[in-house]
């Protein structure tokens, strides 16, 4: 488009209502402003109706004058975004697997609710399309399972989720058999998360494989449907489960180690932590348990 100077020059030179005015606002000569309405104009047509002692806007010139003002109110809110002047406004993307997303989403509105300036973007997501989603600068901040070796990526621990084995309320689980007579409520990650859990729980079972298969759902925050009504027992993570609201109707079973993931947040290595991004990570920390553990037992971090 135009050259910042030119424009520069133009809209010194309407403000001040002189070519003389309007240099010594910028420190330049007379001439020199001359000749950047010149440029302007050679491009645009004619922008000003030169008067003794006035200049008066074609309908060319007044929008030149509009696209000057769109610029300069452009400018100033990249220079408030770039200095993070504000942590409390802004945009905020995140990008986190489903089980946790329950969790934070419900705590990012309530952020954007103190702080209406918030602009919240949130997306639930398996890990590869996390790391493409944060690679490729759709989103700021994500959260994964497995700690990426990328070196165009930072990596820190966020928090820890320990996995559950969840029952209808009223099933009584003694042992591997009654697993068996339930039967089990299938998820994308269901057979990895049961077979480590239930290692634990039971040493020795045959498999996640031996157990009848009850159903399936891709849909964290519909996977406690069929348990709650007595269809079947499923592994899930903490949150998914404390984010069901038919509790009275699911039982967690104790016993055995605990198996805790931990999820880690990502972001672009070359790119510094925003202070808004910094803020709101800190206020989920503060709202949101960690390193759970459960009366004095051991647990396996995976």
């Amino acid at each position: 488009m135009n050259n910042s100077h030119w424009l520069r020059s133009f809209a010194a030179l309407v403000e001040t209502g002189g070519f003389t005015r309007a240099a010594s606002r910028l420190g330049l000569t007379q001439a020199a402003v001359s000749q950047h309405v010149r440029h302007l104009e050679n491009e645009l047509g004619p922008l000003l109706i030169r008067r003794p002692r006035q200049i008066e806007l074609t309908p060319a010139g007044m929008a030149l004058l509009d696209y000057c003002n769109e610029i300069e109110l452009a400018d100033k809110r990249l220079k408030l975004r770039l200095s993070d002047a504000n942590s409390r406004s802004g945009d905020i993307s995140l990008i986190t697997p489903g089980s946790v997303g329950l969790a934070l989403y419900p705590l990012l509105l309530g952020l954007q609710q103190s702080h209406p300036g918030l602009v919240i973007r949130h997306r639930f997501a398996p890990d590869p399309e996390t790391r493409d989603a944060v690679l490729s600068k759709q989103y700021e901040l994500g959260l994964v399972t497995l700690k990426p070796d990328d070196s165009r990526l930072v990596a820190t621990s966020f928090i820890e989720e320990p996995l559950e084995l969840v029952v209808p309320a009223g099933a009584a689980v003694a042992g591997w058999e009654d697993l068996v007579r339930l039967g089990f409520i299938d998820h994308p990650d269901g057979q990895a998360m049961s077979t480590r859990l239930l290692a634990r729980h039971f040493p020795g079972n045959p498999g996640i494989r031996n157990v009848p298969c009850h159903g399936f759902s891709n849909q964290i925050a519909l996977i406690l449907e069929p348990v709650a009504r007595g269809l079947g027992f499923t592994v899930i993570p903490r949150h998914a489960r404390q984010a069901f609201a038919q509790a009275d109707a699911i039982r967690v079973i104790e016993g055995g180690e605990l198996v805790v993931d931990t999820l880690w947040l990502i972001r672009r290595a070359e790119w510094p932590l925003s202070a808004r991004a910094a803020w709101v990570l800190e206020q989920l920390r503060k709202m949101l348990p960690f390193n759970q553990r459960r009366g004095g037992q051991r647990r396996e971090v995976a």
